[in-house]
């Protein structure tokens, strides 16, 4: 039964303004109408239990988080929402740990997490209906207070002066549990609009394709959103239904609101530059679209039912200047800092901002600087004295400023930079290169003995000239540097700024190599780096820039890059240097392959490497082959097509990669030495050969199970209806593939324990494949977890040998729970070349590793992978000469 809307008391419900049958919520992959809406917040309140209980709900831009933030509003529960990580989790913890919710909800994409702490164990003021954190994510324990007249005002507010109607579609991309993120829901939702839910990028390629596929009308972004945009293609592709964007977050400087403003007026969009704090609920001015071009820099007018004074008595800057105040229905209740803290009603009639501002002449409004210990650095309010103690509790002495919304911090000592740089990034969440860090001999004091900050953001302001004024003669186009990486490791010199590693159909042969280089020039990848564009990726090399030390007692100077690279922190850092992280799958890769060639000589019996490299194998076959393609799920149907079509040629490309060089090794090994049947050169033996013992015929049983295999998947792909429903729901569906894989082992086999050469054959090992598929599919730790319960519940009894076994389940655990590995630096290059090498080697190694054994086992250890490895480079040699002659299919028709 359909809900019908109403309004018979103050619930959630009064967010939903929209037509019963009207789309609500959108994804790539469903629509859900605002009646559908209705009955799901129904169903989840009543699971969220009665009475009124404290809810923290973590969750990302998912419709799962947004029916719990709508049913614990009906519902009357106080709703914290926030990161689904929360800073890994201690952020999460903390706020748990002081306040103690009753109910701790993880909303995932398809699925939702409800820990009912049993009853409640709070006092609430009537009013109270969300909790919002003030402080980024430095984890502050102190909330915000909003009632259910605050948030819903607000809505009305913003919807008001965005003149939103049904047909506006907002495309999230702000996190939700950042005020500003909610507000977009929050309004959309008031005005009877909708929301295109994703977690993408702005400079994702798919995030357009979605975007103009689901018709969407705006974005709202942070001044770094829009930097970004300025990178990308955004000025030149035209997006038909884009209505207006909206920036907020922090300043942008005046000469981005122009250009954007005029980008606006020459392509049919507007620009709302707006101005508010988590303490306003979230909006509290807004510059007139048709002023952004002439008015660049102030901060407007007051929302409608807002108002703003000025407080000169308190600044003491120039006339007309001071302390800004604001008052409306938005103004929040007040803070929380401890359980008790939520039965307190509203306290403020007014919020003083911590700003200094100005009215102008033409009557709109400018802020003009901060009065307070906070700054805002990409969108996030940072607590200048909270990140001091943070630094403190880890052992660090230093003082924080902020100087044009940069964080700059000062430590004592230059040996004290590169630790301080690593641990501010982890504490605020900020990027490595969106901060600066600098050693200083004294921390200047006032004459009355207290911390001088203002003498602090004035020598900032100075290295921050200087460093300006350097001529950047040893810079480089961190873009374009990455685009020559991509273009020479895969072969493509039509290689763009806008492609990815599985764009430009990189594989598992390549993979390594690329993600040792990246991984040398950006620091520790993201784990869907393969799906991200150069350009993205791009915006990590600062991770990898050397950090600037400037001593209070020497002058700025222009440095060498050896000596800046050689300071703490650079690249050349003797510290840094001792240890490198390493894809988790490229040491498996490179152990197992070891493993496999010193047990066949007989130096070691450690069994198991093939069968964990076949896991590996499906591993990264879902990462590269089986990504999602740009085109969302509800792009039209000519590019749905194009999207299966690239897959299948991508996963017959994987094919053409083993079966190639596999053929040609085997059948000259037949031809010379009469030792494989056509079936083994064919890759075939399993379908025709005997299974009444091991025979050399079985030698190749790895990548027969591995080319058979991804066919198997390339005939699943092929299929419109699998394909669509695979990238629907990816980790529904490598579940469904593994049952059916486990159905087809215990069938051949006859039970849970295979008998040989079943072991080796595709019915007997194709599960293995499937198992890495899902682990690649396992991206939440409740995914994990139950990766973790199935490779317990399927490795033990396959082979009969719990050494053998043990070898398997320690590889399968590394690439369920380890996104990288530390590996020794000076190992790291050898990892990556025996990785990139290993079918090489195990093709080879059969017939190199007999002769030599008897004399010398090591010496046969040794020839193997020496010969593995120049067949793989003369190999990849002559893979890139053919394929730099090849003429390439163009974009439009892939």
């Amino acid at each position: 039964m359909r809900t019908t809307l109403t309004r018979t008391e103050p619930t959630a419900l009064d967010l939903l303004g929209g037509d019963p049958d009207a789309p609500a919520l959108v994804t790539p992959a469903a629509s859900v109408d605002y009646a559908e809406l209705a009955d799901r917040v129904a169903a989840r309140r009543a699971e969220l239990g009665t009475g009124r209980r404290m809810v923290f709900l973590a969750g990302s831009n998912t419709v799962e988080s947004v029916v719990t933030y709508l049913a614990a509003l009906a519902g009357g529960h106080p709703v914290l929402f926030v990161a689904p990580d929360a800073g890994g989790g201690a952020g999460l913890d903390a706020l748990v740990a002081r306040y103690e919710p009753d109910v701790v909800v993880r909303a995932g994409l398809d699925d939702v997490a409800i820990e009912d702490r049993g009853g409640s164990r709070h006092r609430f003021h009537p009013d109270l209906a969300l909790l919002a954190s003030t402080s980024g994510s430095t984890g502050s324990p102190k909330l915000v207070r909003l009632s259910r007249g605050n948030v819903l005002a607000n809505a009305r507010s913003i919807a008001e002066y965005l003149r939103l109607t049904p047909a506006d579609r907002a495309a999230t991309t702000l996190p939700l549990h950042y005020c500003y993120g909610l507000s977009v829901v929050n309004s959309h939702l008031i005005a009877g609009g909708s929301l295109l839910l994703t977690d993408r990028s702005v400079v994702e390629p798919g995030f357009w394709a979605d975007f103009d596929a689901h018709e969407a009308t705006s974005i709202a972004g942070v001044p770094y959103t829009y930097e970004l945009l300025e990178s990308t293609d955004f000025a030149r592709r035209p997006h038909p239904t884009l209505r207006y964007v909206t920036q907020a977050g922090g300043r942008l400087a005046p000469e981005r609101v122009r250009r954007l403003a005029r980008l606006g007026r020459e392509t049919g969009f507007d620009v709302f530059v707006m101005y508010g704090q988590t303490e306003a609920t979230a909006r509290m001015a807004y510059l007139p679209p048709e002023l952004a071009e002439t008015a660049a820099g102030a901060i407007g007018v007051p929302i409608p039912g807002g108002a703003f004074r000025i407080d000169e008595t308190v600044g003491g800057g120039a006339p007309g200047e001071g302390e800004l105040v604001y008052s409306g229905p938005n103004v929040m209740m007040g803070y929380a800092e401890t359980p008790d803290d939520l039965a307190r009603g509203a306290e403020l009639a007014e919020l003083r901002t911590g700003d200094l501002a100005r009215r102008r002449d033409d009557g709109l409004v400018e802020i003009t600087g901060r009065l307070n210990r906070f700054v805002k650095a990409f969108g996030l309010r940072l607590d200048l004295d909270l990140i001091e103690r943070r630094l403190a509790d880890g052992g660090l002495e230093a003082r924080a400023v902020g100087v044009d919304e940069r964080l700059a911090v000062f430590v004592r000592e230059e040996r004290s930079v590169g630790r301080a740089h690593a641990s501010v990034a982890r504490i605020t969440g900020l990027p490595p290169h969106g901060f600066d860090v600098h050693a200083i001999a004294e921390f200047p004091r006032t004459p009355n003995g207290k911390p001088d900050h203002a003498a602090l953001r004035a020598h900032a302001s100075l290295l921050q000239a200087t460093d300006a004024a350097v001529p950047a003669t040893h810079a480089t186009d961190p873009v374009a540097d990455l685009r020559d990486l991509y273009a020479e490791l895969l072969g493509r010199p039509d290689a763009t700024p806008d492609d990815s590693f599985t764009t430009l159909d990189g594989d598992s042969l390549n993979y390594v190599e690329l993600a040792l280089q990246l991984e040398a020039r950006l620091g520790a990848l993201p784990a869907d780096w393969p799906s991200r564009s150069i350009h993205d990726l791009s915006t990590l090399c600062g991770s990898r820039m050397p950090v600037r030390a400037v001593s209070r007692a020497e002058e700025p100077v222009s440095e060498s890059p050896a000596a800046v690279s050689r300071r703490p922190g650079g690249l050349l850092d003797p510290q840094r240097r001792r240890i490198a992280r390493v894809e988790t799958s490229v040491v498996l890769r490179a152990l197992a392959i070891v493993l496999i060639v010193a047990t066949h000589a007989d130096v070691v019996q450690l069994q198991g490497g093939a069968h964990l490299l076949l896991a590996v194998a499906g591993f990264n076959l879902a990462r590269f082959r089986l990504t999602p393609g740009h085109p969302g799920t509800g792009a039209a149907p000519g590019d749905l097509r194009a999207v299966r079509s690239s897959r299948v040629r991508g996963l017959l490309r994987s094919v053409r990669a083993i079966a190639v060089p596999a053929v040609l090794w085997v059948g000259g090994v037949a031809l010379v030495a009469r030792t494989y049947d056509p079936a083994t050169v064919a890759l075939s033996n399993w379908l025709v050969g005997s299974y009444d013992g091991w025979t050399d015929q079985w030698h190749l049983w790895f990548l027969e199970a591995l080319v058979w295999a991804i066919l198997a998947v390339t005939a699943i792909v092929a299929v419109p209806r699998l394909d669509a429903l695979e990238r629907r729901r990816p980790y529904a569906f490598a579940a469904v593939v593994l049952v059916a894989a486990l159905a087809l082992r215990y069938a051949v086999s006859g039970g849970p324990t295979s008998s040989s050469p079943l072991h080796y054959a595709l019915p007997g090992v194709a599960w293995l494949i499937a198992l890495g598929w899902l682990i690649a599919r396992s991206t939440t730790t409740r995914g994990r977890v139950v990766a973790s319960v199935v490779v317990l519940a399927t490795v033990p009894g396959f082979f009969g040998d719990p050494v053998r076994e043990g070898v398997v389940i320690a590889g399968l655990g590394l690439l369920v729970w380890a996104t990288s590995l530390p590996v020794p630096a000076f190992l790291a290059g050898g990892l990556g070349t025996v990785a990139s090498a290993s079918m090489f080697v195990y093709l080879t190694h059969w017939q190199v590793y007999p002769p030599i054994e008897e004399v010398s086992p090591p010496l046969a250890i040794a020839a193997s992978f020496g010969v593995g490895i120049g067949a793989w480079w003369g190999w990849d040699r002559v893979a890139g000469w053919v394929s730099a002659r090849r003429p390439r299919r163009s974009r439009s028709a892939a």
